[in-house]
């Protein structure tokens, strides 16, 4: 487990440029700083709806923005929306290209090493899904399959871990598409994220629970060393759920308390 943590953080570090990270480096507070530009930069992977995704109008909707845009709100400040590949979000956090991740981030050690996290926001389980009718009825029935995850999420090192074949792909539209298409026997995915995307489009599914993890929060990246940032966004997030924005925000995207 050591060993990852510190190939994750090593990989992580390469990606965002070693030169911010030399030593004697020392990250300065920027809530001043992002109060005086007027504006956060949030960043997700716009696939993964219903918590952010691209609609017909080519806007980032969803949970996570929503969720963002209020905080950003009760700050004082506007939301600016950046989409990127999720492999390579936290490279783009420390390398400066975004201020905050709104991306259903899982809060783990691991990230938790090189990254601060203001929450977790809402709660979720892994779930393993299969076509109707499929034979694939628990942890033990994926030897031997093949197993389709989004690049980079923490389940993609769990399967990794568990020795299973499995397929990467950029976001869960596609992870979708591929099962339905049978080019993979099962996908892992956090539950309400799937279930609520396989209704929308009328796609059938057998699920189940990984009963190897707890539920895990969901949590709001930002860099480390900046205190009075996470003080900031976490008071305006407590105010939301607060008040009842925060239920009104999950009801109209999610359609339950998912705290």
């Amino acid at each position: 487990m050591i060993f990852r943590r510190a190939t994750l953080k090593l990989a992580i570090l390469a990606a965002a440029g070693f030169a911010a990270f030399g030593p004697g480096a020392v990250a300065a507070e920027e809530l001043e700083t992002l109060k005086e530009k007027g504006v956060i930069r949030i960043a997700m992977s716009g696939a993964y709806p219903p918590f952010n995704f691209v609609n017909d109008q080519n806007e980032v909707v969803g949970f996570d923005p929503a969720i963002g845009t209020e905080i950003a709100k009760r700050m004082g400040m506007e939301a600016e929306i950046v989409t990127t590949a999720w492999d390579g979000i936290i490279g783009g956090l420390l390398a400066n290209k975004y201020d905050a991740i709104v991306g259903s981030m899982t809060i783990t050690e691991e990230r938790d090493e090189v990254v601060d996290f203001v929450g977790p926001y809402y709660s979720d389980k892994r779930a393993i899904f299969t076509q109707p009718g499929s034979d694939i009825k628990s942890l033990d029935d994926l030897e031997g399959v093949k197993v389709g995850l989004t690049l980079g999420e923490t389940h993609e090192g769990w399967a990794r871990e568990r020795g299973y074949s499995i397929n990467t792909y950029k976001g869960l539209p596609e992870l979708l598409l591929e099962l339905e298409n049978g080019r993979v026997d099962a996908i892992v995915n956090d539950s309400i994220a799937a279930i609520l995307a396989m209704g929308e489009k009328g796609q059938g599914f057998e699920m189940f629970a990984d009963p190897t993890t707890e539920p895990f929060g969901a949590g709001i990246a930002i860099r480390e060393g900046n205190p009075e940032l996470s003080a900031a966004m976490q008071a305006a997030l407590d105010s939301m759920m607060e008040d009842g924005t925060y239920l009104e925000i999950a009801n109209e995207w999610i359609g339950a308390d998912i705290r």
